[in-house]
């Protein structure tokens, strides 16, 4: 079984069922499923063959999804890009992934227009029309690659509804993910159709997600997290999909009100932003049954505030690229524990073992590693660095972790963010959790920075809602809940953290901020 295959049964099932909104305008699952077709029966038509790349170079929207599902039904590799990076980070994907078509949208053909002289490789251009201003204003036919250019409304009018959908196999790479690229050039993690399918229907199960419910979808789809959480899981069982192309607290808030929303996933930042939000109230996320949480650590106290205020379970969860992505959830049947990322999902496996590959027995830290059929094939043209991650079948996360008894795993810290203070080790997330708990702290990040006595000291950037808030009264604090050396040398205010597209926090970029000044 795969996505695609999937879609078309629940499409003969529930044909006249609205599969998404978006802008709200529904779209049902029969009329879903026939663009999809139709859409792989163009792409074919263009000549794009089973295993041939496909790049996505969009946000939310009705063409993503069409776009991704038409080219699995097809059989091609999708290779999902942020429609923000920079021309030279979208050519190195393109050119690295082997992409022969790419699909965006039309704000992006002055892009294309400089980029496509580069990427011999790339025969077709599909845009996909955003009805912006800006992008009416482009005389395409007097661009250089016109010849190149189709529109998304071309191939879809191109096709035909009698197309046979390719057979595949298992174990054929369905999606290209490329990392972010902390540590040198984006790497590219291979997932199977099995990957995908077993971890969106596992998901699914595992959060009891069902045709009564409407999943708001403002991730971004190009990102793993809403691309199983938040796309896959309820397509596979028949959900309807609220589709955002940007978050906005005001626009989830109306969204989930008009709709009755059950489910909303997020990364911390959204919940904070939701739950900072002047007039954001409880009443307005009464219909929600579950907030999933995941893409960063969340702090316990913006968990706990969040469900105070609003009255609503918040489960996290974890997950990797990696690993398509989900590893653990909090589960629904038995206690939540706050700040644990859950147990292992069904027919997946976690343990925490130490530099040996050998496993910790609960409460010590070591780093988590993965076992299961989401594990991902390898990384795309990199032999060696898919033989240090995937190790005996185990993918190593590069994320330190424990479990206790009851086997709730807990992320400490990612590997490569430990602060060495004195020989002493200082997880980052330990200290943001204590001022997290300050009443005046909005946000928080906490990184390591170079110190000649020490070798390495604790450095806290702080977003407050207080602006007479004094960085002596939050180091105040912290001596009062954490031991001297995990004490911040300094505190810096800001008026926002950087953060990706995600939402997630930019340790890193801070870290270089920092060190640029010395």
């Amino acid at each position: 079984m795969n996505l695609s295959t999937q879609l078309h049964q629940t499409a003969a099932r529930l044909g006249e069922k609205p599969a998404y909104y978006f802008m709200d305008q529904a779209s049902t699952y029969a009329e879903l499923d026939a663009a999809v077709t139709k859409f792989a029966s163009g792409l074919s038509q263009l000549g794009i063959k089973k295993g041939d790349h496909v790049a996505l170079i969009l946000g939310n929207s009705p063409h993503f999804v069409i776009g991704l599902y038409g080219a699995l039904r097809l059989g091609a590799t999708v290779i999902p890009v942020n429609p923000i990076y920079t021309a030279d980070e979208i050519g190195y994907i393109l050119r690295n992934g082997d992409v022969k078509t790419v699909v965006g949208l039309d704000l992006m053909v002055q892009l294309v227009e400089k980029l496509h002289e580069h990427l011999p490789a790339v025969e077709n251009y599909i845009i996909c029309e955003s009805g912006q201003t800006e992008a009416n204003s482009i005389d395409i036919s007097k661009l250089s690659v016109f010849p190149k250019l189709k529109t998304f409304n071309q191939i879809i009018a191109s096709g035909t509804l009698d197309f046979a959908p390719v057979e595949l196999n298992e174990e054929d790479v369905a999606i290209i993910l490329y990392t972010s690229g902390t540590t040198g050039k984006p790497k590219g993690a291979m997932l199977t159709h099995r990957n995908l399918y077993s971890n969106a229907r596992d998901v699914a199960d595992y959060l009891k997600m069902n045709e009564n419910d409407r999943v708001i979808a403002t991730l971004p789809m190009f990102h793993v997290f809403c691309l199983t959480v938040a796309l896959n899981a309820p397509l596979m069982n028949g959900a309807t999909i609220l589709i955002v192309p940007k978050f906005s607290p005001a626009e989830i808030f109306r969204l989930t009100k008009k709709y009755e929303a059950t489910v909303f996933a997020g990364v911390p930042t959204m919940f904070n932003f939701l739950l900072q939000y002047p007039e954001g109230k409880a009443e307005d996320l009464k219909s929600l049954r579950l907030c999933n949480s995941g893409g960063a650590a969340m702090p316990v106290a913006l968990l706990e505030g969040f469900e105070r205020k609003f009255n609503v379970l918040v489960s996290e969860g974890y997950g990797l690229s990696e690993a398509s992505p989900v590893t653990c959830f909090n589960p629904l049947d038995r206690p939540r524990k706050a700040g644990s990322i859950g147990q292992s999902i069904i027919h997946v496996e976690n343990k925490v073992v130490n530099e040996l590959g050998e496993e910790l027995p609960p409460g010590e830290v070591g780093e988590l590693i993965v076992r299961g059929p989401n594990v991902m094939k390898g990384y795309y043209k990199m032999p060696e660095e898919t033989a240090a991650t995937i190790k005996d079948g185990w993918l190593y996360t590069g994320d330190l972790a424990k479990m206790d008894e009851e086997g709730y795993f807990y992320i400490v810290d990612r590997k490569k963010d430990i602060v060495l203070v004195g020989g002493y080790n200082v997880y980052p997330r330990e200290v943001e959790e204590v001022l997290y708990e300050h009443p005046d702290v909005v946000e928080v990040a906490v990184v390591g920075v170079p110190d000649p006595n020490f070798g390495e000291a604790v450095r806290a950037f702080v977003v407050s809602k207080n602006p007479t808030l004094t960085a002596e009264q939050l180091l105040e604090f912290c001596r009062e809940h954490l031991a001297k050396y995990k004490v911040p040398s300094s505190i810096d205010f800001l008026e926002e953290l950087p953060k990706n597209t995600t939402g997630k926090i930019l340790r890193r970029s801070l870290k270089d901020q920092v060190l640029q000044v010395k």
